[in-house]
C-alpha cells in the first residue's frame, strides 16, 4: 500500500472533519486539551466539555492556578477523571519547567503527567508539522482490519506490529493532515460496529472487507463474567444541604466529591451514632449499576433526612453540605449527579 497516505489524504480533502472547535484558533494548549479530552471518548461527547472548558481555562497559566475541584467541575459526566487530574498537574508542571510554554518534543512530553506515546505524537504532528505517528483506537481498528493484523491490540506483539505499521505509513509531507485524517476514517468510516465500507478509500484493498472478517479485527478479549460489589450511598440531607465527602485521589472517582458510603444498609444506625445524626426519615432511592473496566459496582442509595446539622460531628474535614439548587464547584461523578436528581 505504498499510496495508502495519499487515498486517505484524497479522502480527507473530501470528507475529513475540518471545524472542530479545537480546529479553530490552534494553539499547542488547545490541541493538548482536546486530545486528552478524546482519550476513549468520542467526539461528540467532547465538544460541550470542551467548549465549556475552554471558557473557563483560555489559556494554560489559567488552568494551571486553579483549584483542582474547579477542573473535576467542568469535567463531571465525562468520566476517566484521572484524566483531568493529569491535565491540572501537567499545567502546573508547564508552569514551573517551562515558563508556561507547552514542550514540543515527544521525549518532553511523553515525561508529562497523562501523556503517552500516541498522544504525545499527535500533539507534535499537529502543532509542528513534523513527522510523527499516532496510534489511537481508531488508528489500531483501521490498521488491523486493512492489513488484518492478528491479536489483541494489548498483546505485546499484536501491538508492536500496528506500531510497526503505522510508522511505516505515516507520511513526511502533510503530517498534521494525515493524523486528523487516519482518525477521522476510524471514527467516521471504519467504525467498531456497522462500518461503512462502502465510504472507505480503501474498501478494494481492505484485506479484512475482502476476506468478509471485518468483525474479527481487531481481535478482542475474550468476555468474562465481571464480579459484582455492592455498597450503600448515603444521601444525608439536613437543612444546610446534602453531605458529600471528598475521595482519595487514588482509586475510582479520585479527587471527586461523593456520598459516604457503607459496605452494608444495615450498618446506618451505627454510622448515625458515630457521627451525632439524629435521623427523621429514610427512603430508598432506585437502586443503580455503575460498570468499571474490571467490576460492576450495584449501589443502593439510602435518602436520610436528618433533623438538623448542628449537632452533627463531622466525618472528616474534608466533608461539606452541598446544595443542588445553589451548587459549589465541585467534581461530581456522574453516579453522584444521578442519585441527586432522583432523590
Amino acid at each position: 500500500m505504498q499510496d495508502f497516505a495519499a487515498r486517505l489524504l484524497a479522502w480527507f480533502d473530501q470528507h475529513g472533519r475540518k471545524n472542530l472547535p479545537w480546529q479553530q484558533d490552534m494553539t499547542p494548549y488547545r490541541v493538548w486539551v482536546s486530545e486528552i479530552m478524546l482519550q476513549q471518548t468520542q467526539v461528540t461527547t467532547v465538544i460541550p466539555y470542551y467548549d465549556n472548558f475552554m471558557a473557563r481555562f483560555p489559556r494554560l497559566e489559567i488552568l494551571a492556578n486553579a483549584s483542582q475541584d474547579e477542573v473535576l467541575h467542568l469535567w463531571t459526566g465525562l468520566g476517566y477523571y484521572a484524566r483531568a487530574r493529569n491535565l491540572h498537574k501537567t499545567a502546573q508542571q508547564v508552569m514551573a519547567d517551562y515558563s508556561g510554554v507547552m514542550p514540543l518534543t515527544q521525549a518532553e512530553l511523553e515525561a508529562l503527567p497523562g501523556i503517552g506515546r500516541s498522544t504525545a505524537a499527535a500533539i507534535v504532528a499537529i502543532c509542528t508539522g513534523q513527522h510523527a505517528t499516532i496510534l489511537d483506537g481508531n488508528v489500531k481498528r483501521v490498521l488491523a482490519r486493512v492489513f488484518r493484523i492478528e491479536g489483541r491490540p494489548g498483546q505485546s506483539r499484536t501491538l508492536k506490529a500496528l506500531w510497526q505499521q503505522a510508522e511505516q505509513l505515516t507520511p513526511d509531507q502533510r503530517v498534521p493532515d494525515y493524523t486528523q485524517a487516519i482518525m477521522d476514517l476510524g471514527a467516521m468510516v471504519c467504525t467498531r460496529s456497522s462500518p461503512r465500507c462502502q465510504l472507505c478509500p480503501f474498501e478494494s484493498s481492505c484485506r479484512a472487507y475482502q476476506t468478509q472478517t471485518i468483525d474479527q479485527y481487531p481481535g478482542r478479549k475474550p468476555k468474562k463474567d465481571l464480579p459484582v460489589r455492592q455498597v450503600t450511598m448515603l444521601v444525608i440531607e439536613s437543612g444546610d444541604g446534602i453531605l458529600l465527602e471528598k475521595r482519595p485521589q487514588s482509586g475510582i472517582w479520585g479527587g471527586l466529591w461523593s456520598f459516604p458510603e457503607l459496605t452494608k444498609e444495615a450498618e446506618v444506625h451505627t454510622y448515625a451514632e458515630k457521627h451525632g445524626l439524629r435521623i427523621r426519615s429514610t427512603v430508598s432511592l432506585p437502586p443503580l449499576r455503575h460498570t468499571f473496566s474490571h467490576y460492576h459496582l450495584d449501589i443502593q442509595p439510602l435518602h436520610l433526612k436528618i433533623a438538623d446539622s448542628s449537632g452533627i460531628r463531622e466525618p472528616e474535614a474534608n466533608a461539606t453540605w452541598f446544595k443542588p439548587e445553589n451548587p459549589k464547584t465541585l467534581g461530581l461523578s456522574g453516579v453522584v449527579t444521578k442519585i441527586l436528581e432522583s432523590r
